[in-house]
Parts: C-alpha cells; structure tokens; sequence
C-alpha cells in the first residue's frame, strides 16, 4: 500500500478572525507542520503534498516550504475558488505508483496514530473510506436569519455612541427537529484507491462538492464509513485553536519561556 496525501492549505480562514491560522503555534510548531507530522511517521505515506494560497502563494512558500520539504513534502498552487479546484491542482503532483490516495485537511493536526491506522486498514479492502463520529446532539433546521438587538430608544445617546455598548444577536426560527439516527459528522483523511478518485475529479460536474467523498458518491460509487474520533477536530477559530492546544497539551507561546516559542 502506497498513499499519497493531498493537503489543501488554500483557504483564507475568514472564520479564524484575522492571522494566518496555519502559521499558529501548537507547541514550538506551526499547525501546519504539526498535521504534516502525524503523516509522516506513517511507513505507508509515500507522498505528501500541500496545496497552498495561489494568490499569496510565494509569502506561503517562503513561511513553510523549507521546513515542509525537510519532510519530504512538496508546495504546489491551490485554487481560488472552491476546495475541488484546490484538490484537483495537488492530484497532479501525486505519483502514478501510489496506490491510495488519501486527502486530509490541513488545519486537523489533532489526528491520531490510531485513527489512521485504523483508516488505512479499512482502505486495503474498501475503495472509499472516511472517519465519521455520530451526531450527538439535537439538530434543528433553521430558517432565515433575522437581527434583533436593544431599541433604540435614546437619539441623542445614538449620536453620540454609535453602536458602542448595544447588542445585537442573529435569531433564527426552527422550521423543523431532524433525526439524527445514523446521521454522521465526517472528518479527514479521507482514502481512496487513487484511480477511484482521480476518476472523480474528470467528471464535469465538481461545483458545490464540499468533501472528495461527495464526489465518488455522484459517480454512484459506495463510500463507507469507519469510527473517527472527537479530538480530530478541524480548528476554524480562534476557540478551536485553543480547544486543539488543550487536547495536544500545549500552551500558548506567552505562557511558554521565550526561548521555547515558535
């Protein structure tokens, strides 16, 4: 078993709040490269590749292409878009030997021997495979946001103050409660046999696909799911930064001394 990994590192982290979140220190080391550890201490993981920024593509290369290649990973461009272009733009530079192919979000460093042992395993014998937990909580759907927040009762404050010291909250009304019997959160690596999923990306139709399974289930293809794990969270914001140095047991670089800081 040959896997290639396809790291898609091109989004632009508007939910983060400001700050390159790959950049962010997990222990003395860039999120970043701490995903690209866990891959590489598997014997199975022939290639790895990262996709990054193509609009910011040569700060991205200068910030972690000479410690990422330290690695034995390669930098390549993203796409603009949506993350399909950014996965189909790093296939290219995946080995025609590799047998597997396995995508995982870059900003998942949290991810396990286990869990991948596990993953890999599974796709020796099945061609799609991707780590889900259930859904534990109750799920409801929404409907259209609307805004409320403090009347505004007080002109001349208003004038004065602007909005500093009102609230204002996004309220939804709930059109119904969903099931949540077999319903499923997935997560990465997602592995395929590599023709399954370079089959995948020559179909014509890649618009809206949101993980590369979606794209093997169009072709009609089946995708299983195997156990994931809750600590294998993607970090978003700022709060799962902080949720992922708990799990990791790292502390900020301010409570770190100075000469161990990334």
């Amino acid at each position: 078993m040959r896997i290639g990994v396809i790291l898609p590192a091109a989004g632009q982290s508007k939910r983060f709040g400001g700050g390159d979140k790959l950049a962010q220190d997990l222990g003395g080391r860039a999120l970043l490269l701490r995903t690209v550890e866990a891959l590489t201490k598997r014997e199975e993981v022939v290639r790895i590749v990262v996709a990054g920024p193509p609009d910011d593509f040569e700060a991205f290369r200068e910030k972690f292409a000479a410690t990422l290649g330290f690695h034995g990973a390669t930098v390549v461009e993203g796409g603009r878009t949506e993350r399909w272009e950014t996965v189909r733009n790093a296939l290219a530079a995946i080995d025609e030997d590799c047998t597997h192919i396995a995508v995982h979000d870059a900003a998942r460093p949290g991810v396990s021997d286990d869990l991948l042992s596990r993953v890999f395993t599974a796709a020796k014998s099945l061609s799609a495979v991707v780590p889900a937990v259930p859904i534990a909580g109750t799920v409801k759907r929404g409907g259209k946001a609307e805004t409320i927040g403090d009347a505004d009762d007080d002109v001349l404050a208003d004038a004065i103050l602007g909005d500093a010291g009102r609230m204002t909250i996004e309220a939804r009304s709930v059109l119904e409660t969903v099931d949540r019997a077999g319903l499923f959160e997935v997560q990465t690596p997602q592995v395929f046999e590599a023709s399954l999923l370079r089959r995948a990306y020559e179909q014509s139709d890649l618009d809206g696909a949101t993980d590369d399974a979606m794209l093997v289930e169009r072709l009609g293809e089946p995708v299983y799911l195997v156990p994931g794990e809750r600590r294998n969270l993607k970090v978003t914001t700022r709060d799962d930064l902080n949720l992922m140095r708990a799990i990791l047991g790292v502390k900020p670089p301010a409570e770190r001394p100075t000469h161990k800081r990334f």
